[in-house]
């Protein structure tokens, strides 16, 4: 399929799952940028960026087939919820009931708990006049303990080098959604090894310290005079190894960013982090409408993965920043809300900005 923006293509067959159904691999590709997403997990698979002198790279971790992507990598690249990052202890309050959430890292719910969306089989569907991708999921009352069947929606676009993801879902019961994308990324190329050369850069004045278990204590916490400023760009290898009581919880960074002025978390679509591969110019810019960006330096890769250059990923072979609302928000009052409810949309839009400096 071609249209003015670029081409469209897919492979309705590329996997099956255990139960013989087949999974799609879509491909995307505006001349300069080309993305492969997946329909298990409505993932970003593949997604091959030009560096300064033209040359295309791959620069998202993953894996050539569908086997990892349905065991131990089923977060890589994916739509992940419905409730990113962590609540503690699987718990939280919701009009004047306790909902439970099977918990699944260390005490907590993380990604939504148990088969979360990453493990799910979602439809997709072209969309009309774009070089673009419509993924479609129905979450069922109930499904990991969350009220209220949710109809969720991601629109992958790419145009210019930009690689837009609109999400919505609607919900016919009171309920918490926390939706992102769980994509890695390594400029320099998937299977390189670590991003420590990376320069980073994240335009927040605050982030949120975690506990032992890497849940938000509810602090606000300044970046100025700590390892966590970011404000102007610099080496992840420098910051991660200094000694410092967050970063060890942490593996390294593990933190989300405070983007938006509190208690109500809107803002527009703007700035909020950039990355750079000073060696091939290839930079990476996060623009989003969410009130907080999750800094992960993959300290928990434990090099038993395989990615699609024969590599093992290790810690800090990739870097994720993942826009979202804050972490256990539904058990703090002070974060902006994660609520949802009935006649309402929730609606967020996060671009991937592929460039050169």
């Amino acid at each position: 399929m071609e249209n003015l923006t670029g081409t469209v293509s897919v492979d309705e067959d590329w996997g099956r799952l255990e139960d013989g159904r087949p999974v799609g691999r879509w491909v995307l590709d505006d001349g300069t940028v080309q993305v492969a997403l997946v329909e298990h997990g409505a993932r970003v698979q593949s997604v091959l960026a030009p560096d300064r002198d033209g040359r295309r790279a791959d620069v998202v971790l993953g894996f050539a087939d569908l086997a990892p992507y349905a065991g131990k990598g089923r977060s890589f690249g994916a739509t992940v919820g419905r409730f990113a990052n962590r609540i503690r202890g699987g718990a939280f309050p919701l009009d004047g009931l306790e909902v439970a959430v099977p918990p699944t890292d260390r005490g907590h719910a993380i990604h939504g708990g148990p088969h979360p969306f990453s493990e799910k089989l979602w439809t997709a569907h072209p969309v009309e006049g774009a070089c673009g991708v419509r993924f479609s999921l129905l979450s069922p009352d109930g499904d990991n303990g969350f009220p209220g069947a949710l109809s969720v929606h991601v629109a992958y676009a790419l145009h210019d080098g930009i690689l837009a993801v609109t999400t919505s879902a609607t919900t016919d019961a009171t309920t918490v959604v926390n939706l992102t994308n769980h994509a890695y990324w390594n400029l320099a190329g998937e299977g390189s090894g670590t991003v420590d050369a990376h320069l980073v850069q994240v335009l927040a004045d605050a982030f949120l310290p975690v506990d032992e278990g890497g849940v938000p204590t509810g602090e606000f916490r300044p970046v100025a005079g700590t390892p966590f400023d970011l404000r102007e760009p610099v080496p992840v290898g420098y910051r991660v190894e200094l000694d410092d009581e967050q970063l060890r919880r942490g593996k390294g960074f593990d933190h989300c960013y405070v983007l938006a002025d509190v208690p109500g978390g809107r803002r527009d679509v703007t700035r909020a982090a950039q990355v750079e591969e000073p060696v091939s110019g290839r930079t990476l810019e996060v623009w989003t409408d969410q009130p907080g960006v999750q800094f992960f330096t993959g300290g928990s890769l434990a090099g038993t993965l395989v990615g699609k250059a024969g590599a093992a990923y290790g810690p800090r072979d990739g870097l994720a920043l993942e826009a979202q609302g804050f972490p256990d928000a539904p058990n703090h009052p002070e974060f902006p809300s994660t609520v949802l409810l009935p006649g309402e949309e929730f609606r967020t839009v996060t671009e991937f900005r592929f460039g050169v400096a």
